[in-house]
């Protein structure tokens, strides 16, 4: 009996530790930028498009920092991080998007009043410290600061990847479902509610110690409750 009870006291508890243990934390460590001088205190794996962006919100001034980095659709492609200020969706957004020129990967802002119209131009808010360099994966990464509004707590933010530029005119992306996907809400400011409520679910990957966690940890406690039971028995 001795050599039945330890294999299964043994697979009960790793399911038990299995259960309990965080399945959607990001370890920002994992998400290397190609220079490793820039540091930033946030981080996450975007839900489309094998994309990531590293953030910091200074609060004290209203400003964001951000890494955003993605591979082209192509060796000539485009990537682009945009924050839209009025809805949800590409129309209206405000992007940063970088591709090659002549040897060099360049950024430029790109104030998109419609699907029709991508036309480079000034954002509705300031940016500064644009740059991009390619990564030996064959990423690129956008670097950027930008002024948000002192109140806004979150952000409607959009990314996309693409074939090309011509003539200074970003060729059309692809639309499939993870190109249609690839939008979502970032918080820059995480609040902890004392109501009922839960809140909205967002898009875009998160640390999440709600309902779910507390699920895992009362089906630990059950399956503890079954390893004291075999113990009595065996």
């Amino acid at each position: 009996m001795g050599s039945l009870f330890c294999p299964s006291l043994i697979v009960f508890f790793s399911l038990w530790l299995t259960l309990i243990s965080p399945s959607h934390s990001i370890d920002c460590s994992s998400l290397k930028l190609p220079g490793g001088i820039r540091h930033y205190s946030n981080c996450t794996e975007l839900p489309t498009l094998n994309c990531t962006l590293h953030f910091t919100y200074n609060a004290t001034n209203s400003s964001l920092f951000i890494a955003f980095s993605a591979a082209p659709s192509n060796a000539d492609g485009w990537i682009a991080w945009a924050v839209n200020p009025t809805d949800t969706g590409m129309a209206g957004s405000q992007a940063l998007l970088a591709f090659k020129n002549k040897g060099s990967i360049v950024v430029k802002t790109y104030n998109i009043s419609s699907y029709r119209s991508i036309v480079e131009g000034k954002l509705s808010f300031d940016v500064w410290d644009l740059e991009a360099e390619a990564t030996n994966d064959g990423k690129m990464v956008v670097y950027g600061s930008l002024k948000v509004e002192g109140s806004v707590e979150k952000l409607n933010q959009v990314w996309q990847v693409g074939p090309g530029v011509s003539d200074g005119h970003p060729m059309k992306h692809e639309f499939g479902k993870a190109n249609l996907g690839s939008w979502g809400e970032l918080k820059l400011v995480e609040k902890v509610s004392s109501g009922s409520s839960s809140p909205a679910p967002s898009p875009v990957p998160h640390n999440d110690s709600g309902d779910g966690s507390r699920a895992k940890i009362y089906a630990g406690f059950w399956i503890l409750a079954l390893v004291s039971w075999l113990v009595s028995v065996l």
